[in-house]
Order: structure tokens, then sequence, then C-alpha cells
């Protein structure tokens, strides 16, 4: 394959690729999102394959490489849950950030690379930003797969004088970079290079460990935009067109996706990165500070559930984690199913950040076949809850904490949630009374107008469908 027919092929991957952005952004055509995804990597991988750059003799490696890579994916797709895709996606933004610190190691001691003045300046800088931002987003994406999956504790790690200590670390990494450019030889670049690394893989550790369990969405989507911005550094280096493009719209598209988070949260990207907000889920709420609820909270039976259920004229549930842990969704499903072909107006309401990564919960009721047009977005549902009937809160409650706007003290004061109290009646569904992510009580609780059904969210949908089909 000639230049111009490799430059062509990029570029209609590139398009591939934009589309493919465009389709991922409504849930009903997210699927030719995925294929326009696939065709457009496909092609631009077979352009790389047998463009100009790549000799004969490098088949072999590239074909190994790839057969062990798609059997990881093809394994990985085949036994990971859809309760584990969070973490999945955080170890992959981790494999990206390796590969674009390998690649700029590999292409500082290319041999084949006879740069001089200001073009290898120019590609040294390439290199040392490209393992900068490779290897915080290798580490940083490391400690938040930890967190996602209980490995690691979700409290934020808020060391004294800690944003000093980004400070130096910051003002070292500017300094070796003078050091590191203005080496002579590779063997006075490399401890430069080595310094900076050992740097920026600490920063990535820190700066996610002093991030706490309530902004993970956040940190998936931070991380994701990370991601991209190194797979960019990585085609500077290379000199590759289509993976500076890529790199572009996924970092892009990733920032833009964390501005949204933290609008949904009213949080500021600032605050985020700085860490020291949320709590790991299950632990009781603090003493002080966000005032504390008073009252008796007043459980509900599964029976008495699908009794209420089935008398509803408008029902709107509430998805949360404990939905994803139980993978209730499919439960769900049926009972939205059987409501449906009674004339109930069911409908379910998301959150922005519920669940641990952005888009979370619209993908656990896709894989349940819920149909797209009932599954609407907070602040399309926030003004019909006086007018509903039942409101059914599964595993849910950072979201439905009316703290965020009656409770300025709280740590959640100001951010946006579902008013699910505002119903007729609320039914809210956890193992326990132990406080959400974030680690703050939830007063809707101890309202008049809620129930409290306890129990494991698969076990109690699974009894509120068989009674509703026994009535």
């Amino acid at each position: 394959m000639n230049e111009g027919l490799a430059t062509v092929s990029y570029i209609g991957a590139t398009i591939l690729f934009v589309l493919s952005l465009g389709g991922l952004s409504n849930p009903e055509t997210s699927r030719r999102g995925n294929l326009y995804g696939m065709i457009g990597m496909a092609l631009a991988v077979l352009a790389t394959i047998f463009g100009p750059r790549v000799g004969a003799d490098g088949y072999a490696w590239i074909i190994g490489a790839m057969a062990v890579g798609g059997s990881i994916g093809i394994y990985a797709a085949r036994t990971v849950q859809m309760t584990q895709m969070p973490e999945l996606v955080a170890l992959m933004h981790s494999l990206v950030g390796l590969a674009a610190a390998l690649v700029g190691f590999a292409s500082y001691f290319d041999p084949t690379s006879h740069l001089l003045g200001a073009e290898k300046t120019i590609h040294e800088i390439e290199i040392y930003i490209g393992i900068l931002i490779g290897v915080v987003t290798f580490t940083g994406s490391l400690i938040a797969f930890g967190k996602l999956n209980g490995r690691i504790d979700g409290k934020p790690l808020t060391l004294p004088g800690r944003h000093w200590m980004n400070l130096a670390g910051l003002l070292v990494v500017i300094y070796f970079g003078g050091v590191f450019i203005q080496s002579p030889s590779h063997e006075q670049g490399i401890t430069a290079l080595v310094v900076m690394t050992v740097i920026a893989g600490l920063f990535g550790i820190h700066m996610v460990m002093a991030i706490g369990g309530a902004d993970m969405p956040v940190v998936v989507s931070m991380l994701n935009s990370y991601s991209g911005w190194a797979a960019a550094a990585t085609g500077f280096m290379l000199s590759n067109d289509l993976l500076i493009v890529t790199g572009a719209l996924v970092g892009s598209s990733g920032a833009i996706l964390s501005y949204i988070m933290c609008k949904a949260m009213n949080r500021n990207f600032i605050s985020v990165i700085a860490g020291g907000f949320g709590t790991g889920g299950g632990t009781a709420a603090p003493k002080g500070g966000a005032a504390q609820p008073a009252g008796e909270v007043t459980p509900i039976s599964s029976v008495e559930t699908a009794e209420l259920l089935r008398e509803a004229k408008s029902v709107i549930i509430v998805p949360g984690y404990g939905m994803a842990v139980a993978q209730a969704q499919h439960t769900v499903y049926e009972i939205t199913k059987y409501l449906r072909e009674k004339g109930v107006n069911i409908r379910f309401g998301i959150h922005p950040v519920a669940g641990r990564m952005p888009g979370h919960m619209n993908v656990l009721l896709a894989e349940a076949k819920v149909p797209y047009d009932i599954v609407l977005e907070m602040d399309e549902l926030n003004d019909d809850f006086p007018k509903t009937d039942v409101v059914m809160v599964i595993g849910a409650n950072d979201i439905v904490n009316p703290a965020a706007q009656d409770d300025p003290t709280s740590p959640i004061a100001g951010m946006p949630v579902l008013e699910v109290w505002k119903a007729k009646t609320s039914i809210v569904m956890k193992r326990s009374m132990a406080s959400g992510y974030a680690g703050v009580d939830n007063p809707l609780f101890y309202k008049e107008n809620n129930r409290m059904l306890f129990g494991d969210a698969k076990k109690m949908l699974d009894e509120v469908l068989g009674a509703l089909k026994a009535g």
C-alpha cells in the first residue's frame, strides 16, 4: 500500500471515528456507533500494517502481538460481568498509558532516528510529555481499578501538605525536562527521564488515592481523557496523523464528559483533582458536619410493594449501583414489562453519576432490553415526581438525597438530585441502613411517604414479581 492510499484510509478511519462518537451519544444509535468504531479501527490497523512504514519482516511480530491481545480481549469480553465494567474500563485506560510510556522510551532509543537541531528538540519534548502523561495515566488508572473493585479503600488519602508535594513534584519534572532536552547523549538523558517517570508514577498514585469514592465516576471519565491525550502524544512521537487525531478525539470527549460529571455533582474539576471528598461505601455516616436526620423508618414487604405497584398509574424506577451488584436488571425488566402490559406508565430516572462510571445504569438496562424511550435523564423527569404514584429506588443513595437541597452543611449540598421524595410514595430498596458511597446519611429514609424494602435487590424484586403475577 503506497503513502497516498494509506493517507486516504486514515481519513476514512477518522470520519468513522467521528461518526462513532456521534452514535455513542444516544442509546438508540449506540450500536451503530460501535459498528462505525470497529470498522474504523479495522481500517486503521490494516492501513498501518500494509502501509509503507512496516516492512515484510515485521508482519510476524505484529500478527503475534495481535493474536495475544485479541485472545485476551475475547476472554475478557466473555468472562467480565457487566457489574465489573467500571474497573475493566479503568484497567484499559492503564494499558493505553503504559503503551504511550513504552513507545516514548522506544522512540528515544530508536537507532534509526537521526534528527538534529530544532527537530531533535521538538521530538524530545514530545517524548518527555508523552511519557509523563502515559505514566500518570498508567498508575492513576491502576489505583482507580483497585478502588472500583474494592481492593483499595475508597476513602480519600489526604496527606498533610499534599498540594505542596504535588507542586514540588511538578517543579522537579519541569527542571529535569530542561536537563533532558539539553543532554548531549542518551546515557545522560536517561537519568532525567527515569527521575521524571518515577515522579509521574507517584503523582498518578497520589492523585487518585486522594480522590474519594463519591467522585469515582468523574475519575473514570478524567482517566479516559488522559488516555486520549496519551494516545495523541504517541501519535506525535511516531509521526502518525491518525493516532494524533484519534487521541485528540478521545481526550477532548473525555474532558467534556468530565465537565458534565462535575456539573452533575455540583463540583468543579479542580476540586475533584484536589481530592478529599467521599468515603468508602457501606460505612456509617460521620458524626457532626451535616445534620443528622431524626425519626424512624417504615419498612415494607415485597407483597405490599407489589400491591402499591398494582394500584399505581404512574411509576418511576431509579436504579443505582445496588442494582448492578445484585444483577437485578433482568428482574427489573420483567416487572417493567408486566406493569406496562397492565397500562401503567412506567419510566426510569437516570442520574448522570449513578453507578461507578458514566452511563453505567444505561448499559445495564440496555443489557436487560429495557426500551430506550422510557429511560430518561434526571432533568427530563424531576418535574414529574409530584405527579407520580410510586417511585422505586433500587440501590441508589446519594443521587436521591434531599440533604443536597435542604442542608447547606452537607458534603453534597448543591448537588443536583432526583427529587423522589415528592412522589406520593417512595420505596427505597437497600440491604441495610448504611450510608451511600459518599458516606452521607439520607433523610429520605425517614420521610412519612417513604418505605424501606430491605434485602438483596434481586431476591426482593423476584418476590415482588411473583406477588404481582399471583395477584
